[in-house]
């Protein structure tokens, strides 16, 4: 069984261009692959915990090799849970609009969550940073009111792309696939267009998205 994580982070799923591409990777995907099972993790209806006093006390604890207290333990223990959850699956599919050239704060909350020393990272004076998360495949699905295919939209930069691409690198998820869909708003028969072309591009890495898969 091929275990598999889906982040949303569009609070409109309903009607967002980026969750309705991903239903219809994830449609694609099961049926090529009928063992493969989804969980399905929506930053928005997730219960993520406070990084707050005390676990970022027990960050810190962490990195200086001190003793955590109870409070620290338990807010760490937490944070463990939702690294394990993400370690456990087999391949990762992350479906985010852009919001003001990044992403959205709950997606970032949750990144923030993760990337932890000792649980997908370690650092050493010496050597500097280590992931320690293993290299599994990862599709973002990333859509956005503005076409950033040729640069610059209006002047404006693409923050969302290289930011997804560097945080999931620092913990050792490599190599992932960002897939545009862009514009998501606009004269209708551009925003057909990029659905379409972003449909098409899916449904040609849906037929090789898990031959990496452990």
């Amino acid at each position: 069984m091929t275990r598999l994580l889906f982040i949303e982070a569009s609070p409109r799923s309903t009607v967002s261009l980026s969750s309705e591409l991903a239903r219809f990777f994830l449609d694609q995907l099961a049926k090529l692959n009928p063992a493969l099972s989804i969980d399905r993790l929506n930053v928005w209806k997730e219960e993520l915990p406070a990084f707050d006093g005390a676990a970022i006390a027990a960050k810190y604890a962490r990195l200086s090799g001190r003793e955590l207290d109870q409070t620290q333990r338990d807010a760490w223990d937490g944070i463990a849970t939702m690294v394990a959850r993400l370690d456990a699956a087999d391949a990762i599919v992350l479906s985010t609009p852009m919001w003001n050239l990044s992403i959205p704060y709950r997606l970032k909350h949750w990144i923030d969550l993760i990337t932890q020393p000792g649980l997908s990272f370690t650092f050493d004076p010496a050597t500097g940073y280590t992931p320690l998360l293993r290299q599994r495949p990862l599709a973002i699905i990333l859509s956005s009111a503005g076409d950033f295919s040729g640069g610059l939209s209006f002047g404006r930069p693409d923050l969302a792309s290289s930011y997804l691409k560097a945080a999931f690198r620092f913990i050792g998820l490599d190599g992932s696939q960002i897939i545009p869909a862009a514009p998501s708003a606009g004269p209708p028969e551009r925003v057909a267009g990029a659905r379409k072309e972003a449909a098409e591009r899916l449904t040609s890495l849906a037929e090789t998205f898990l031959r990496s898969a452990a």
